[in-house]
């Protein structure tokens, strides 16, 4: 079976990945249909081509990276660098140590540094400022924070040592996971809850999106949830109190491109109230 996965993932065609994506996308679409979380007074097709822009933006970003980050992987193999060969992991300790570590570097560590630094704070708004939060607000990312997450890939990449198989399954993982944490579904609080142990869950993510601290400062995880745990970030609120959005962004600009794409550079804009 890991023989498989490996192949399939070392060739993944272009063609594979994007389905991955956009059939992510469309799958919890129409789940959130189904089981919604909260029932939205909005135009879902309207709010979705929003975040889609920021989805498209990302995409092409993450392509621009891509050659940097074969080549990382290639040269980490080439030369054993990176802690995989260094503790000669191999097989599904591989695997699993593998994703843990791409996690950590490429979505928890960069998440938890742009809620620290208010230059990179600033970028990472235009994601917090969607006030209905539904699958599509997975890759609602300035292009700005695309870049700075398509860096800390590639850090991961190099310290980990990582095999190209393994970063397409990471990525692939990624972009899924992302898409189930932010969909506008509601699970059985204990399912949900169960899953929480292992990986991010829904009503785990929802609690990120709230419009104040201290819970838009908790739950950085994107796959696993072990990450907030170990270091202190794990909050837990009744989902019945979550309110999307950000408390020093006017609700109304949520949807203006113009305004969004603007964050990062307006100077009126506060990082804190």
């Amino acid at each position: 079976m890991l023989e498989n996965l490996t192949h399939y993932f070392n060739t993944i065609p272009s063609a594979h990945r994007a389905f991955i994506l956009a059939g992510g996308i469309a799958f919890f679409w129409l789940v959130e249909g189904g089981i919604p979380l909260f029932r939205f007074e909005y135009n879902k097709w309207k709010h979705a081509g929003l975040n889609l822009f920021f989805t498209l933006t990302t995409i092409i970003i993450n392509f621009a990276f891509a050659t940097l980050i074969v080549r990382a992987s290639d040269w980490s193999i080439q030369h054993e660098w990176g802690l995989l060969p260094w503790f000669g992991l191999s097989g599904w300790a591989q695997l699993i140590v593998g994703l843990l570590l791409l996690d950590l570097v490429g979505a928890y560590f960069i998440h938890w540094i742009e809620h620290k630094i208010k230059v990179l704070w600033k970028f990472h708004m235009i994601h917090h400022a969607d006030t209905m939060v539904d699958t599509t607000t997975a890759n609602r990312h300035h292009p700005g924070e695309s870049v700075f997450r398509a860096i800390f890939t590639l850090l991961g990449v190099l310290i980990c040592g990582a095999p190209m198989w393994l970063v397409m399954l990471y990525q692939s993982i990624s972009a899924l996971l992302s898409q189930f944490n932010h969909a506008n579904i509601r699970l059985p609080k204990s399912l949900d809850r169960a899953i929480s142990y292992i990986i991010v869950s829904p009503d785990m993510h929802k609690i990120h999106h709230h419009v104040t601290r201290p819970q838009t400062d908790s739950n950085f995880g994107n796959i696993f949830a072990i990450w907030d745990r170990i270091f202190g970030t794990f909050n837990v609120t009744p989902i019945e109190q979550i309110q999307y959005g950000l408390d020093v962004l006017p609700d109304e600009t949520t949807a203006d491109i113009r305004f969004q794409l603007g964050i990062p550079f307006n100077s009126q804009i506060k990082t804190d109230e």
